[in-house]
């Protein structure tokens, strides 16, 4: 099964080599069938530590690294 590849903004550096991912995507309402956007949090591991808050960044899906860290950064 392939890993997923999500893009994001960083809206949050917690701690040393971690931050936060803010996805927003588009889905269709199931009632009224209207467009809404979704979006959720994910923390994700950046190994070089020189991300900051506002990049744009991709995230892949990996081995779980801490209690609720299982993404990394492709770039």
């Amino acid at each position: 099964m392939p890993k997923r590849i999500l893009s994001g903004k960083v809206v949050k550096k917690s701690g040393d080599k971690t931050i936060s991912v803010l996805v927003t995507r588009q889905t269709t309402h199931p009632i009224y069938k209207k467009l809404i956007r979704v979006s959720k949090k994910y923390l994700a591991h950046d190994s070089e530590n020189n991300i900051i808050v506002g990049d744009s960044v991709k995230i892949q899906e990996t081995k779980p690294i801490s209690k609720n860290k299982s993404w990394e950064v492709i770039k």
